[in-house]
């Protein structure tokens, strides 16, 4: 996936900053509708915040687990939407349930069926599990709305309407009842339905889970989205982990004729009288292309990849003040397997009923995709994922770094003790990962996953800035962390940079097939 220096005989015309999912999925559209394309990736590895690694025969994945609608014709994911374009396709295995939520009161497991769902919540308040279905009912409503308009058509700027007006006029009728729930928040849709308490922080944590934010803060859509496409798609794991997403966004960008190049540090987008006209790289090679498309956070690309003099001072001021998710400790274990033959492979655990569900260390999140692919570890093994919200601020690498790695460490072995009791005897390889190497190896700021910005507080910053010619995808662009919202990201910026009609003409040949 290396390649050959670019020369002047060798014209680029767009540059992608990062192999996260959002810049792959914009650098394979773009070389699908026949853009000379070529990403610069600081990593050894592709996929940013996606990416897997080995240690000692184990597979970690560094950050999602968790995948709705990977194969399924069905599915509104946009992913698979991408992937669809680039003529790949994905390994999975189908699961469930989907994971199990521990409260200090009870474990609900959670199923794509909603009624079995619903089921387990009504072991724990009766009417709680009748308010819920009302909830859900509402945001299916929307999911199913949304379903006759693909991301895949959508584009980030005014021709978006006459898209949507010429091809999509009935779907947009559909969604016209809809319009209020699009720009409501879920918090919004809980009041009118909802009174439950333990219904109510269950909705909390399915917003956190998915935007990093409570459910006040998470747009309808988003939840929408998620309880449609496990609902009525399913769940999956991709064999492989991650990597095999990644993987074969790589595969579709070369088949395209778009170009990865790892170890490739790209230190300074370059202007000429406003205008984007390359890249610099770390080794002092400069790249030429009227285009670039970032997939750094906001913060890193304003603050690193550019000069303060190349944004209008207010713009920069106040995108640079964007509030932002914390970071995450995060625990990666290789254990001994004996004796756990009937484990899940997904758990959230809440230690504290009394503490708000985003106090650091109160909500871990816990994933052992080794459970339905093996091939992750050693026989006789299992890889454990663990993570939980942990701030940036006051971790130093000094001499009391690796203690307070320990300390920080504890909430997630005590969580992973609600699952395998004997989990500390079992592990034969720990890795603790603190806002630091978060920060240090995906090259993210303060380690963040991206804006947190609440329903109605404002808008994602698009993919567009002041600057012609540079564009920005990624988790800084589209709310919502996860796989889904960046794979959008991408899309919408690719289809932005083309004329629409090679947007349709793509989707009847998709449409097709």
């Amino acid at each position: 996936m290396n390649f050959p220096l670019p020369t002047s005989n060798f014209p680029i015309d767009i540059i992608v900053i990062g192999s996260g999912i959002g810049g792959l999925c914009a650098a394979g559209l773009l070389a699908r509708y026949g853009k000379r394309v070529i990403v610069c990736e600081s990593h050894t590895i592709p996929g940013g915040a996606a990416h897997s690694f080995k240690r000692r025969g184990f597979e970690f994945d560094s950050g999602p687990s968790f995948y709705c609608g990977l194969t399924d014709v069905q599915s509104l994911n946009p992913i698979k939407q991408v992937l669809d374009a680039l003529g790949e396709s994905l390994p999975v295995v189908p699961y469930d349930p989907l994971g199990k939520y521990h409260f200090p009161e009870g474990t609900v497991a959670v199923y794509s069926n909603t009624e079995k769902y619903l089921h387990e919540v009504e072991k724990i308040t009766p009417q709680g599990a009748n308010e819920l279905q009302q909830f859900t009912k509402r945001l299916l409503g929307l999911y199913d709305a949304m379903k006759g308009i693909p991301t895949l058509a959508l584009r980030s700027d005014w021709q978006v309407i006459l898209i949507l007006l010429q091809h999509y006029l009935m779907s947009l009728g559909q969604m016209l009842p809809c319009l209020p729930l699009v720009q409501s928040s879920v918090g919004d849709v809980m009041d009118r339905t909802v009174n439950d308490s333990w219904v109510r922080r269950l909705i909390d944590l399915e917003c956190f889970l998915l935007s990093g934010l409570k459910a006040h803060g998470t747009i309808a859509p988003e939840v929408a989205f998620m309880l449609g496409e496990r609902s009525r798609v399913g769940v999956e794991y991709p064999v492989g982990g991650s990597a095999t997403i990644v993987n074969a966004l790589v595969r579709g960008l070369e088949r395209w004729g778009g170009q990865l190049r790892l170890g490739c540090h790209v230190e300074q987008i370059l202007l000429e009288a406003g205008k984007v006209v390359g890249v610099k790289l770390r080794n002092g090679e400069i790249i030429n292309a009227p285009i670039v498309i970032s997939n750094a956070t906001i913060w890193d690309t304003y603050n690193h990849l550019l000069r303060p003099e190349d944004l209008p001072i207010a713009y920069r001021q106040e995108a640079l003040q964007t509030p932002a998710v914390e970071s995450f400790m995060h625990l990666h274990l290789g254990i001994r397997a004996n004796g756990l033959e009937n484990l899940t492979g997904h758990h959230v655990v809440v230690h504290d009923s009394g503490e708000d569900i985003t106090t650091q260390g109160n909500t871990c999140m816990i994933s052992i995709p080794s459970v339905w692919d093996a091939a992750l570890a050693p026989e006789g093994h299992h890889v454990v994922h663990a993570y939980t919200l942990e701030s940036y601020a006051g971790w130093e690498r000094n001499d009391g770094y690796a203690v307070k790695k320990k300390q920080k460490a504890e909430s997630l072995y005590r969580a992973l003790e609600r699952i395998i009791p004997d989990i500390r005897e079992r592990v034969v390889l720990e890795l603790i990962g603190t806002p630091l190497t978060h920060a240090h190896y995906l090259r993210r700021h303060q380690g963040t996953y991206g804006p947190a910005i609440a329903a109605g507080q404002g808008m994602f910053p698009s993919t567009h800035t002041p600057i012609q010619g540079l564009y920005r995808v990624g988790d800084s662009t589209t709310p919502g962390i996860g796989v889904p919202a960046v794979a959008a990201s991408g899309i919408l910026c690719a289809n932005t940079l083309v004329e629409r009609s090679q947007t349709t003409d793509l989707l009847n040949i998709l449409q097709k097939q």
